[in-house]
């Protein structure tokens, strides 16, 4: 772990440790961080808490937008995708198709989401059929329509597919609309992982962002 990361341990010692208005030592403190100190890549408003903790804080503010990959192969950007809904706080990441996916860019994030696996596309839709979710596709497909002209609903579920092929024809087949996202050079397509950051972002420019 880098030692330039982070906070070290508590100041003062376990003397002056964080305690709650009875007194009593502050439940949402994590004793290992605050005698060793915490690297980890979350916030200053969350330094020495617990994993716990953090998540019922969030839980608290998330927003209402879900993310989905579809998982049938091996593909390193779902961690990507998964560190960046973390980064929007979204209210849940949903797996598709494959239960194990690759952690590995996620950077431990996941730990802070609510993650979901459904074993299809129509599963997919049937959940978000019941939750009162929009399901809207991510991908520069035929008949997709740009980002940029599209409504994005407050509850909505984006969908992502894997890198190259990108969105299945059954994952199409449910989503109430595809959008894709306008590009200016000679790549076909954009990085998944960079494609979602960009989705997030313009549903939070209009949920978020414009509502404050």
């Amino acid at each position: 772990m880098d030692e330039g990361v982070g906070v070290g341990p508590w100041p003062g010692g376990r003397d002056a440790w964080p305690t709650g208005p009875d007194g009593a030592p502050d439940p949402r403190y994590d004793h290992e961080l605050l005698a060793h100190g915490d690297r980890r890549n979350v916030v200053d408003r969350y330094r020495y808490w617990t994993v716990e903790a953090i998540v019922a804080d969030l839980d608290t503010q998330r927003n209402p937008l879900h993310v989905a990959i579809e998982n049938w192969a091996h593909d390193l950007n779902i961690g990507s995708v998964v560190r960046t809904a973390n980064a929007f706080n979204v209210a849940g990441v949903h797996i598709v198709g494959r239960r194990r996916w690759n952690r590995r860019g996620a950077m431990v994030t996941d730990r802070y989401l609510h993650v979901h696996h459904h074993p299809g596309a129509e599963a997919l839709a049937r959940w978000a059929s019941v939750k009162g979710v929009t399901l809207v596709g991510v991908d520069n497909v035929p008949g997709s329509v740009p980002l940029e002209d599209f409504a994005l609903p407050e509850r909505c579920l984006l969908l992502f597919g894997q890198e190259s092929s990108g969105l299945t024809p059954e994952a199409q087949a449910v989503c109430e609309a595809v959008v894709h996202i306008t590009q200016y050079g000679s790549t076909r397509s954009l990085n998944a992982g960079a494609a979602a950051a960009i989705a997030m972002h313009t549903w939070a420019r209009s949920h978020v962002h414009d509502a404050k």
